[in-house]
């Protein structure tokens, strides 16, 4: 029997037609889950669902979504419940990489912005996904796993990023609060907070940033995609059921040094 088998469960990644997100999904497909992306691009959208289908046995659907509008989120889980039936684990990976401002030109739109994606998005779809989820426990049905994508950011200080590092300190403690709420229903919430990986969002950064946090992480270099697929599928499965409220750096060590 393979132990982390996750053939019959259903997952929702916002934000996972690239990036971080797709690096997940894939290890999901690869072991056996169905899927459901959320995300805003219908290109990369159609893109990431061709490639999961390749690799696994379960469905794989994409669906247009904003997680800053609510009624993109209650549409995107109503047609998600209606393909796949259920939802068992939810990644809310979706983000922005903020304003780029330094605090003294700190602009209340920008800021509201960073947040209403990063924090108030991830919020958001818990919400509509726990009372699926809650629902599933009062039936008998019970169990359920948030999984969210924070950063070290988050915990450590970088130049010109304080919306961001707010909006992911913040989504760090929605996930201990819906921890210690939920865990009633048998659903379980983490963050994950990752390092430097090069995506779409630091591809955009001046070169050197990328030359500095090589330097500056004990291992060395920018964190592996591939190695992403494992950790997803871990987090995904019931070999995590008893971890629940955690914050984990995923970063090579940065944060320690």
């Amino acid at each position: 029997m393979d132990l982390f088998d996750l053939t019959g469960r259903s997952a929702v990644i916002t934000g996972g037609n690239g990036g971080l997100g797709l690096a997940m999904a894939r290890g999901l497909a690869k072991a056996g889950a169905n899927i459901a992306i959320w995300a805003r691009n219908a290109d990369k959208n159609a893109a990431a669902c061709a490639e999961l289908r390749g690799l696994g046995k379960g469905e794989v659907i994409a669906l247009a979504c904003d997680v800053a509008e609510e009624a993109e989120i209650a549409a995107a889980l109503k047609e998600t419940l209606a393909a796949l039936g259920r939802v068992d684990v939810c990644f809310a990976n979706a983000g922005i990489s903020g304003a780029g401002t330094a605090i003294p030109d700190i602009t209340a739109q920008g800021w509201d912005h960073t947040l209403a994606i990063n924090t108030r998005g991830a919020a958001l779809v818990y919400k509509h996904v726990t009372r699926h989820m809650i629902a599933r426990a009062a039936e008998g049905d019970a169990g359920g796993k948030l999984i969210a994508t924070s950063s070290g950011q988050s915990i450590m200080g970088v130049n010109r990023s304080s919306d961001y590092a707010a909006s992911k300190a913040a989504l760090n403690g929605l996930t201990r609060a819906a921890a210690f709420e939920l865990a009633r229903h048998r659903i379980t919430a983490n963050a994950l907070l990752f390092g430097y990986y090069e995506t779409d969002i630091t591809a955009k950064a001046d070169p050197r940033f990328g030359e500095w946090m090589a330097k500056r992480i004990p291992l060395r270099r920018p964190g592996d995609h591939a190695g992403l697929e494992g950790l997803a599928v871990f987090f995904a499965s019931p070999h995590s059921d008893y971890i629940t409220g955690q914050c984990l750096p995923v970063d090579g060590g940065l944060c320690i040094s």
